[in-house]
């Protein structure tokens, strides 16, 4: 077998249904082989980050390694924002390159890069094949390495002369990695030290972050909170391991977070913290972090353990694991006190919005609604419609800024791997492309893109992807003409000053730019413009009818500030909330 048809036929092996992938010449041999593949579907993105950002959103979607391939030098430079976020988020990726032929290698030669060297910083593993006879156990390996333990990307760079030689191929049945062992289980003793501090706890919290997803853990925690009755909060990339409309969900933590889970962390006596990093868009001052709390730091990653912040107990071990035996054991304990307290804190500070005067005086509300104020769209509001349409049971993504956060508060998540978002990395672009990956993954759910128009019009060229390949994932753009977040900064520490943030036309500012609906049209695919609240609701019935792809353009004030915040690397003392 040629070594191009190696690689296909392994990843045939590996159950790879479909794989995000653009030609270009040192890569072109495997898409010759796929082009005679009946197993695997290849979705031909518009740009490699669009393939990637895809992958990544197939793989978060469903838990299962997504697959991208680019071709040597640019193609395969265009992957690495792609390959940072599924580093730092802990997505199952598998990345395929071509690389030029290996007399090749060093000298500089038409698309060379050294793609294993420039992404060994964000990258679990890497492989450079120099030898056709290594490929299937290069690719079986690699598959193994992205989703076991703590999941993440892996590399596989081919040159083009390896692709085009050929061997009688070997695939193994078994691996055996020497120093990789990613089954850790929690002692015995460790879960009885768990159990004897919940038990003479009087203020637990639960902190459970992307980890219990990875493990497909969320099951065992929601049936470990029926148990224990401990209030518990999540990370961004945690939400939806317990559904936010339950009483003992605090929704989730941090920078934008609720006011209740905040101040529940700042008060608690023990803080478990199952499968998070304590980044610092949690923690704030970090010293300043949890400091009346015990501190028990359950991750599958032994480096992230007093990383950031010390734990008094520190456990490396498989969450799910972890959870099945502490599951036999804990028993229910009567918080009625601490519970009544943070319900207390619940009905003083609930997320709520409201319009400002701010709003009230400025151009959206003079020029696209003629001053009729009760027309105004909320970006909020327009969240919390799409959540009482679609039931909650969308499969949502975003991009990065403003319309982000509000996501993750207006929207109430109940089930895992229902938010898919760029949380480590925070890269703007992600949302659409990872839309058409989740829709690729579950064709008969409804995929929505909650987006901005800055985020959006990063990788814009993928509508035409969505229309080529039928994919129906739709996007509602919270239009506000600005880069909002970076505004609200403005705003709030740097006297509203501008630096580059308005992304509409100054040459005609009364007219919304750019056409989102006319570019759409462009692709083929259907889209509209809402400017009043009364239009919105019937607009978005449109978008979640339609059996193609949608744009859905929503007009929305750019003075609106995501509340509440802490100022970066304070406390929940000096928590912003209004």
């Amino acid at each position: 077998m040629r070594g191009a048809d190696i690689v296909i036929k392994c990843l045939e092996h590996e159950g790879v249904e479909v794989v995000f992938a653009y030609p270009g010449g040192t890569s072109m041999e495997m898409h010759q082989s796929f082009s005679r593949s009946k197993r695997i579907r290849v979705v031909l993105p518009r740009h490699e980050q669009g393939g990637v950002f895809a992958a990544g959103g197939y793989a978060r979607a469903s838990g299962r390694v997504g697959v991208c391939m680019a071709t040597s030098g640019p193609g395969a430079t265009n992957l690495i924002s792609g390959l940072a976020d599924a580093y730092m988020d802990s997505v199952p990726l598998v990345a395929i390159t071509g690389q030029v032929p290996r007399s090749m290698i060093g000298r500089g030669a038409f698309q060379e890069t050294d793609f294993f060297g420039m992404t060994l910083p964000i990258v679990k593993h890497s492989y450079l094949v120099m030898s056709i006879e290594d490929i299937p156990r290069i690719i079986k390996e690699a598959f193994y390495v992205a989703s076991t333990g703590r999941p993440g990307p892996v590399i596989i760079d081919i040159p083009k002369d390896v692709q085009q030689s050929a061997c009688e191929a070997v695939f193994p049945k078994e691996l055996h990695l020497r120093g990789y062992d990613p089954e850790k289980k929690i002692s015995s003793a460790d879960v009885e030290k768990i159990a004897a501090l919940i038990a003479k706890s009087e203020r637990p919290v639960l902190y459970c972050g992307g980890g219990i997803i990875s493990a497909n853990a969320s099951q065992e925690l929601r049936e470990f909170i029926a148990k224990t009755r401990i209030p518990v909060t999540t990370t961004l990339m945690g939400i939806g391991c317990f559904p936010q409309d339950d009483p003992l969900s605090l929704h989730w933590l941090g920078m934008h977070g609720t006011v209740y889970a905040n101040r529940a962390v700042d008060q608690a006596d023990l803080l478990l913290a199952f499968g998070v990093r304590f980044d610092d868009r949690v923690t704030g001052n970090v010293r300043e972090f949890a400091k009346h709390a015990t501190i028990v730091h359950v991750d599958i990653d032994a480096s992230e353990l007093n990383k950031n912040k010390p734990a008094h107990l520190p456990i490396q071990a498989d969450i799910k694991s972890t959870l099945q035996q502490l599951n036999k054991i804990v028993k229910a304990r009567k918080h009625d006190a601490w519970l009544a307290q943070i319900a207390e804190w619940k009905k003083e500070f609930p997320l709520a919005y409201k319009v400002t005067d701010e709003v009230l005086r400025s151009q959206y509300v003079r020029e696209f609604l003629c001053g009729d104020t009760g027309e105004i769209i909320m970006p909020q509001y327009a969240i919390e419609l799409l959540d009482q349409l679609t039931k909650g049971d969308a499969i949502i993504t975003t991009g990065v800024g403003q319309h982000q956060m509000w996501t993750a508060q207006y929207y109430l998540f109940k089930q895992p791997r229902g938010l898919i978002t760029s949380g480590g990395l925070g890269a703007m672009g992600f949302g659409y492309p990872a839309a058409l990956g989740a829709k690729v993954a579950f064709p008969d759910k409804q995929v929505v893109d909650i987006d901005g128009d800055g985020s959006f019009q990063m990788n814009i060229q993928e509508l035409a992807t969505a229309h080529i390949e039928r994919i129906a994932a739709k996007a509602m753009i919270l239009n506000n003409q600005h880069l909002g977040m970076v505004v609200q900064w403005e705003d709030r520490f740097y006297q509203s000053n501008r630096g580059n943030t308005y992304l509409g036309d100054p040459r005609n500012p009364h007219n919304i730019y750019p056409d989102f609906v006319a570019i759409a049209k462009g692709y083929n695919v259907p889209g509209e413009r809402v400017t009043r609240k009364s239009d919105l609701k019937a607009a978005m019935e449109r978008m979640l009818a339609s059996k193609e792809p949608y744009v859905l353009d929503v007009i929305t004030p750019y003075t609106e500030h995501v509340l509440p915040m802490i100022p970066y690397g304070k406390t929940v003392h000096d928590i912003i909330v209004e």
